[in-house]
């Protein structure tokens, strides 16, 4: 179970501090799937930051299965079984795919299910383009099979053949009780896969329920006058 208590994200700026986070305290029991949703600048991805160590809160605590991880490295949160998807990969000169795959994995033999399997030999660097480095990252997450997945907009920058294998994968995780997902989202298709939806804006959790009660919602563009989905991605 993962625990966020009263957390603030605080950041100083030209003109003065400004919150990021402001005192966000939820929790996301074991093997659910919840999406972040909400308006770009709502703290959507600083909150996912703060969870995998990436940025440390001003205050607040994170607990993970009853344990204080809120000043526990990025190093020590992956060997707690927490794995990270960034919105941009970073891309590694001089290790293949296989390698990268290989290492995230712990053993020699690679499952057929991951996303890279086209790139297997080449190496993660500049020749890649930006939807292949991101079918490779999150073949890297998958790979981990850790305990609690986080996903920071996962369907950027991929193909449609890519996103359905993707979806597809998300669903047989959930359906398999493998592992806790938490997705940073726009797509209605992925939206749809959540036990839970949060709307994070302005540095609040400002709505939080199941599917049912909020994609109608965020379709109809009620939150807070803030259109939530992309609605031309959300038909492609």
């Amino acid at each position: 179970m993962l625990e966020l208590q009263n957390i603030c994200y605080r950041v100083s700026t030209p003109e003065g501090e400004m919150d990021i986070l402001r005192d966000i305290s939820t929790t996301i029991p074991d093997q659910r799937l919840m999406v972040f949703t909400g308006p770009n600048g709502g703290g959507k991805t600083t909150m996912a930051k703060v969870i995998m160590g990436l940025a440390e809160p001003t205050s607040g605590q994170i607990l993970y299965n009853g344990q204080d991880i809120t000043h526990l490295s990025i190093t020590e949160r992956a060997r707690l079984g927490i794995s990270y998807g960034f919105q941009q990969p970073p891309r590694f000169k001089g290790i293949t795919v296989h390698d990268l795959l290989r290492l995230a994995a712990g053993k020699e033999k690679l499952s057929k299910d991951q996303c890279a399997n086209d790139y297997l030999d080449r190496e993660v660097d500049v020749s890649l383009s930006g939807g292949e480095v991101k079918r490779i990252e999150i073949a890297t997450v998958l790979a981990r099979r850790g305990s609690l997945m986080i996903f920071d907009e996962p369907e950027a920058g991929i193909d449609l053949w890519s996103f359905a294998r993707l979806t597809e994968t998300f669903e047989q995780i959930h359906r398999e009780h493998q592992a806790t997902m938490i997705i940073i989202s726009h797509q209605e298709r992925i939206i749809q896969l959540a036990d839970e939806i949060a709307v994070i804006a302005g540095g609040r959790i400002a709505h939080r329920g199941t599917t049912e009660e909020i994609l109608p919602l965020i379709l109809a563009d009620t939150l807070g006058g803030c259109p939530v989905l992309n609605r031309e991605e959300a038909r492609s």
